[in-house]
């Protein structure tokens, strides 16, 4: 047999990061967090086998599904139970525009046991849909839960830290052994609930300079503030700001680095 698991007559594909979830007692957790309810605007990210897909399907009426694999597709638009209740939208979430999903006064609650080779691009992308979306239940790899939830000055603290720490509350949910899953993964995971803000606490004027002092700030995080951002601000700027210059990136805020991004959008040509 090749690397690939055949499992429920589907064969796990390495190229799509097929992991599927057999646990019960996990999947009743994770179901239990997530907390369907009829009448919600439900979004399932690659449902797969369906291992929450089921579940899920029992407590609400409809619900929509974005997966790529096309053999899965099928089997849900065939699934005895399911397929009366599923909206399925065939394709690649990382490319899906979400707006299309949203209903007046019913933001989105996502959920998904997402591919490790895609998870952080794809939150990156769910990110600039924030507004509409209620909440999002994640199962990812522990050490992305890790930096999602991460403080600064940790080793796991980095720009998707910021950014997620940005749009929304993180809370860390559950942790899940490789033994849920089959093929059994090299690595723990974990389930995280990612709640967006009504409104942003610490709101950016331009996000494209956020997304360059954070970028530049986690490349360089063995060199100081002053150093790292010398050809933007100078150490008084900082002071100004309430940066200690000779700290290193890793020990700034997100309401600091923000404090520096809405700085050089208010003074573009220093």
């Amino acid at each position: 047999m090749s690397s690939d698991q055949v499992h429920l007559g589907h064969r796990a594909r390495k190229r799509f990061g097929q992991n599927f979830l057999h646990d019960e007692y996990i999947i009743d957790n994770i179901v239990a967090a997530i907390n369907p309810k009829p009448g919600q605007n439900l979004v399932e990210i690659g449902p797969g086998l369906g291992a929450l897909t089921e579940p899920v399907g029992k407590q609400v009426d409809k619900f929509t599904v974005v997966e790529l694999d096309r053999d899965l597709a099928e089997r849900l638009r065939h699934h005895p139970e399911l397929a009366s209740k599923l909206t399925i939208h065939e394709g690649d979430a990382m490319r899906f525009d979400f707006t299309q999903l949203i209903k007046e006064n019913n933001k989105l609650r996502i959920f998904g046991n997402l591919p490790y080779n895609i998870s952080t691009p794809l939150m990156f992308h769910l990110f600039t849909f924030h507004e509409h979306v209620e909440d999002m239940h994640f199962m990812l790899q522990k050490e992305v839960v890790n930096r999602l939830a991460a403080g600064p000055g940790s080793k796991a603290y980095g720009r998707l830290t910021v950014m997620a720490q940005y749009y929304c509350r993180v809370m860390p949910v559950l942790e899940v052994p490789p033994s849920a899953f089959k093929p059994a993964p090299k690595v723990d995971s974990a389930v995280v609930r990612l709640t967006p803000y009504e409104t942003l606490p610490h709101p950016c004027t331009n996000l494209k300079w956020l997304d360059r002092v954070t970028r530049e700030g986690f490349n360089q995080r063995r060199k100081t503030i002053r150093n790292c951002y010398k050809s933007l601000m100078d150490a008084e700027t900082l002071e100004h700001l309430g940066i200690n210059p000779g700290a290193r990136p890793e020990n700034l805020t997100l309401e600091q680095f923000v404090a520096m991004a809405n700085w050089l959008d208010a003074n573009p040509t220093h």
